[in-house]
C-alpha cells in the first residue's frame, strides 16, 4: 500500500478478487486505513476479520516514533463473525489518524478522506461480560469497489447464518414498567434496521390484544416470521406465549386432582385437549408483570380457511420467542441473558443467540364432574403462584399508576391481611444425587421438585453463563416430556392443609430485589418444577420463610 500526495491509500488489490470458502488460513488480504488507528493489513478468515498495523509489520522491534512516543500497544486485533451484526458501505468521508498518548497529552496523527465501510459488532467487557454494547470499526480505501467487495462478501456470510432472524413480529406493551415500552423499542429499533432484520411492530391497545392477535393469526402468516418478540415484562411475555401455544400446542392434560393419588400407570391415560375449542373466561386486566395469565377472552372458532392452514408444531426449532425488558422485574431476561438491559437483549436476538426454556402447563379443572366445560389451560415460563402471590398481583392492579413500586405497596398490604387458603398439593418428588448432605428443612417451609429427570444434581446457584445450563444445552433429553416408563417407578407425595402461599418456579426468578432468585438452584431447561409451599404460620415466621427456603436450598 502506498500513501499518495493527497493522503489517499492505494494498493494493488483487485476489487473482484474471489474469496475462498474453506480452509483455516487467510482467504483474502487488503490494505486499509482503520479509523483512529492508522494503516492496517486487513485479513478475511473463515472465522472473522483480523488486522495488523502497517508500522508494526515494517519494524516489529522499533515501536517508538521520532518523538519518542510508543505507538503500538496491541499489534494483533480481530473481530469474530459471530459477533458481527451489520456491515455497511458509507461512501466518501473523513477518517481520523491514530491518537498517540504522550503521558501529558495526546497527539493526533494525520486524517484523510476516502471511501469507507463500517463493521458493526458486539463488544463484551471483561468486568461485565453479560452486558453487551454495540461497537463499530470503520475502514477506508481510495477504491470504492474494493470496499464494496468486502462489504458484499461479509454480508453474504452473515446472510447464510440460518440461526439469525430475518423477519420478526414485535409486540410493544406501552404501559410496561413505568410506561416506557414504546421509548425502549424506539431505542433498540435502529439496531434491527442496521442488521437488516425486518420487523412488524404492533403496539397493544388493550388487555389481551397480543394474545388475541397470535391466537387468530393463521399458521401460514405466522410461518413468514422467524419469531415473535415481546417488549414488556414477564407477564407480557407469558401473554404472547399463551397466544401461540393455546391454539397450537397439543399437549396432554396432567393427571386430574381426583386421580393424582392413584397408581401412576392409570394417571398416564390422559387425553389431548382440543385446541379448536373456545378459550374460557374473559380477562379484565392487562397484567403486564403477572407471572401467570388469569384468563383469556373468547377468540371464537377458527375460520374455514384454517382447515387448509398448514400445521405449526411446538416446540419448533426454527421459531423462537424473544423478550426485550421493559417491565417491573424482568426475571426472565435476567435469568437468560444475565443483564436487565434492552440493548443487550436486542443484540442477543439479532445474533440469533438462543437458550432452551421449560414451560409449565397449568390447568384449572372443571368444578364438578357433571360440568361440560373444557378445563382452562395456561402456560407459564417463569412462575405460577396461588395464595399470597395471586393476591399481590390482583391487589397491585389497583395501583398500576404507581409503577413498579405498586408491588411493594400491594405486597405489604396483603402480608398484613395474612390470608390463608385450604389446598392439597400432590407431586412427584426427586431426590438429590447427594441426598445425605441435605440439611433439615424448616417445618414451615417446604421446597421440592416435580419429576422430569431420574436424579437432580447437587445444588449449584444459577448465574449468567452458568456451567450447569451450558452443559445441558447439548443433551436432547433435558426438558423433554416425562417418559411413562420412568414415572412408573415413582410414587405421589401429598401436602394438605391451609397455605399462605403455593409457588411453582420454572426458573430461578432472579431479579434486582432477589439477586439469588426465589429458587437459586433452578436452572434453565432442567426439567424440574420447583415448589415453594408455605403453610399457615404467624407473621414473623412468614417474613422469614423466603430466607429459610434459600438457606435450605444451599
Amino acid at each position: 500500500m502506498e500513501r499518495k500526495e493527497n493522503g489517499l491509500i492505494g494498493d494493488n488489490s483487485h476489487p473482484n478478487l474471489p474469496f475462498s470458502d474453506g480452509g483455516e488460513g487467510s482467504v483474502l488480504s487488503s490494505n486499509f486505513f482503520l479509523d483512529h488507528v492508522g494503516e492496517v493489513v486487513l485479513t478475511y478468515t473463515a472465522y472473522g476479520l483480523s488486522w495488523k498495523l502497517i508500522d508494526s509489520l515494517r519494524n516489529e522491534k522499533d515501536k517508538v516514533s521520532c518523538l519518542g512516543l510508543k505507538i503500538v500497544s496491541d499489534i494483533n486485533m480481530a473481530v469474530n463473525f459471530a459477533d458481527v451484526y451489520a456491515v455497511d458501505f458509507i461512501d466518501w468521508g473523513l477518517l481520523h489518524g491514530s491518537v498517540i498518548s504522550s503521558g501529558e497529552g495526546s497527539l493526533l496523527d494525520h486524517s484523510s478522506e476516502m471511501y469507507r465501510f463500517t463493521v458493526h459488532f458486539v463488544h463484551k467487557t471483561k468486568t461485565k461480560s453479560a452486558l453487551w454494547t454495540p461497537s463499530v470499526y470503520t475502514f477506508g480505501h481510495n477504491n470504492p469497489e474494493i470496499c464494496k467487495s468486502w462489504v458484499n462478501q461479509i454480508n453474504a456470510y452473515l446472510n447464510v447464518e440460518a440461526k439469525r432472524p430475518k423477519s420478526l413480529l414485535v409486540f410493544v406493551h406501552p404501559r410496561s414498567g413505568k410506561g416506557q415500552g414504546c421509548r425502549i423499542w424506539d431505542a433498540v429499533a435502529p439496531l434491527f434496521s442496521r442488521a437488516k432484520v425486518k420487523t412488524k411492530v404492533i403496539v397493544t391497545e388493550r388487555a389481551g390484544h397480543a394474545r388475541d392477535v397470535l391466537a387468530s393469526i393463521t399458521n401460514r402468516v405466522l410461518s413468514l416470521y422467524d419469531g415473535v418478540i415481546a417488549v414488556g415484562g414477564d407477564g407480557f411475555f407469558n401473554e404472547i406465549l399463551n397466544g401461540i401455544l393455546l391454539s397450537r400446542h397439543k399437549a396432554p392434560y396432567p393427571p386430574t386432582p381426583a386421580d393424582s393419588m392413584q397408581p401412576v400407570e392409570n394417571e398416564l391415560n390422559v387425553s389431548t385437549h382440543n385446541v379448536d375449542r373456545a378459550i374460557l373466561e374473559p380477562c379484565d386486566h392487562n397484567r403486564d408483570d403477572s407471572p401467570l395469565l388469569t384468563g383469556s377472552e373468547y377468540v371464537g372458532p377458527r375460520s374455514p380457511n384454517c382447515e387448509q392452514d398448514p400445521e405449526f408444531h411446538f416446540p419448533n426449532e426454527m421459531f423462537r420467542f424473544g423478550i426485550i425488558p421493559a417491565g417491573s422485574t424482568d426475571a426472565i431476561v435476567i435469568c437468560t441473558t444475565g443483564a436487565r438491559d434492552p440493548v443487550t437483549s436486542a443484540l442477543h436476538v439479532i445474533l440469533g443467540k438462543r437458550v432452551d426454556l421449560d414451560i409449565a402447563q397449568v390447568v384449572r379443572w372443571k368444578e364438578t364432574h357433571a360440568s361440560n366445560e373444557e378445563p382452562c389451560v395456561r402456560y407459564a415460563a417463569s412462575f405460577a403462584g396461588y395464595g399470597f402471590y395471586g393476591d399481590v398481583i390482583t391487589e397491585s392492579e389497583k395501583y398500576r399508576w404507581m409503577g413498579p413500586k405498586r408491588y411493594d405497596y400491594a405486597g405489604t398490604k396483603v402480608f398484613l391481611q395474612h390470608r390463608s387458603y385450604e389446598a392439597e398439593v400432590n407431586y412427584l418428588e426427586v431426590e438429590l444425587e447427594n441426598s445425605s448432605s441435605t440439611p433439615e428443612i424448616d417445618p414451615q417451609v417446604s421446597s421440592t421438585k416435580l419429576w422430569c429427570l431420574p436424579k437432580k444434581p447437587d445444588r449449584v446457584s444459577c448465574r449468567a453463563n452458568c456451567v450447569v445450563c451450558n452443559s445441558k444445552s447439548s443433551d436432547p433429553m433435558i426438558g423433554s416430556p416425562s417418559p411413562a416408563q420412568n414415572l412408573k417407578e415413582l410414587k405421589w407425595s401429598r401436602s394438605k392443609g391451609r397455605f399462605l402461599s403455593v409457588g411453582a418456579a420454572v426458573i430461578s426468578c432472579r431479579n434486582e430485589k432477589a439477586p439469588d432468585g426465589l429458587v437459586a438452584d433452578a436452572h434453565l431447561s432442567d426439567g424440574f418444577l420447583h415448589l415453594i409451599l408455605i403453610k399457615d404460620c404467624p407473621h414473623p415466621f412468614y417474613l422469614c420463610a423466603p430466607y429459610s427456603a434459600r438457606k435450605e436450598r444451599r
